[in-house]
């Protein structure tokens, strides 16, 4: 998903859920800057690297392949962007190495999804931000892994887009990446192939370019984790179950709704709105703001600002308790997250992703980040 989801579409969410226009906003700039906290980001501010949310493009072409480096990647990619749906998925015939990474496909409804809204409850809004982020995900970023692998993630000349008449097109990937993707003609930007299992390129839906990150597309491949079996992903209905599940999220997270059950959609409360919502994610364009602004406001009746990378960072760097700025908040959520996720791998038998602390030093580690990022302290 891309701005528009992750930033105004979250807005709108949170307003239906019954927050303010403030806390609102608070909540979509968080889960937006999941996508603009890099180590370079982290670097300019002088906060702890640990935080990290993404790795830009660039960051990922200088990233170690090596064990630590592949580890490292894993962490970020897995516990923000490709939360994995079965930590202890079965797969009979294959090797050891395949199955860490087969139990590492992102999907909606798995347990670790429960536990990201959870780790969110009585938290910050930053948190509840990150967590808006981490599920919308799950649904656009089905059936591919948050760590390099050629095996999970390859895609092929057998690509189409099923429009809506039911007419299929084939769609062609191309690789040069200043070209903008052509809706129109089917011609989309997605990485090189690499023969590598663990090349850069292999990670997560880079094959597939941009494409699931649209919301009009439906689309079928055959990717090899699947036996080579039809796979077909319908953007429209699963954004719209991703919306309808992160208000029913964010009204347990605000003490509305007793427990959070999984596979449950606040569809009511979406209703009245359903047709509009309908039409933005059908809007056959490259990114939606527009019209998910307008939306937005509509239901607000306040104007929703332009996000802004630096809007809070002279108040970061300036103060002498940073754990208290809403940076400082939203690194310490960074950080819960990746941990716990972490964790949760690392109990599964699986060390994609590096190893976790043992129980009894979670606590400690904790007030360590704290102050760490209390300080400004900028230490892995």
């Amino acid at each position: 998903m891309q701005i528009d989801f992750h930033y105004y579409a979250t807005y709108s969410a949170a307003i239906i859920a019954g927050f303010s226009h403030e806390e609102a906003l608070d909540i979509a700039y968080s889960a937006f800057l999941v996508d603009k906290c890099s180590e370079g980001f982290l670097a300019k501010l002088d906060a702890p690297k640990i935080a990290a949310t993404t790795q830009f493009q660039m960051e990922l072409m200088d990233a170690n392949t090596d064990v630590m480096g592949l580890q490292n990647i894993t962490r970020i990619w897995s516990s923000f962007h490709f939360l994995p749906k079965d930590l202890y998925a079965k797969k009979k015939g294959v090797f050891k190495n395949y199955l860490n990474k087969y139990r590492l496909i992102c999907g909606p409804n798995g347990s670790l999804v429960k536990d990201t809204i959870e780790l969110a409850k009585d938290s910050t809004l930053q948190q509840l931000g990150v967590s808006m982020h981490v599920m919308a995900d799950t649904w656009a970023h089905m059936y591919f892994a948050g760590t390099p692998s050629l095996a999970i993630n390859n895609t092929d000349y057998y690509f189409y887009e099923i429009y809506p008449d039911g007419e299929e097109k084939q769609i062609v990937f191309r690789h040069n990446p200043i070209t903008p993707d052509d809706v129109d003609k089917g011609l989309y930007t997605a990485s090189i192939y690499q023969s590598n299992e663990n090349n850069i390129m292999n990670l997560g839906h880079g094959r597939a370019g941009h494409l699931p990150d649209y919301s009009y597309c439906t689309y079928k491949y055959l990717p090899a984790w699947a036996e080579y079996r039809e796979v077909i992903k319908n953007n429209v209905s699963d954004y719209y179950n991703a919306y309808c599940q992160m208000i029913y999220g964010m009204k347990y997270i605000r003490g509305d709704i007793e427990s959070f059950q999984l596979d449950t959609y606040d569809f009511d409360a979406v209703s009245q709105y359903k047709d509009k919502i309908y039409v933005i994610l059908n809007t056959r364009k490259l990114d939606t703001c527009e019209e998910w602004k307008a939306f937005g406001e509509e239901l607000s009746g306040k104007e929703i600002p332009d996000f802004d990378v630096e809007k809070y960072q002279e108040e970061y760097m300036n103060s002498e308790d940073k754990s208290k700025t809403f940076l400082g908040k939203f690194f310490e959520a960074a950080i819960s997250q990746k941990g716990m996720v972490t964790n949760r791998i690392y109990e599964s038998g699986n060390m994609l992703a590096g190893y976790s602390l043992t129980p009894d030093l979670v606590e400690t580690a904790s007030r360590i980040m704290k102050n760490a990022i209390k300080a400004g302290d900028n230490n892995e």
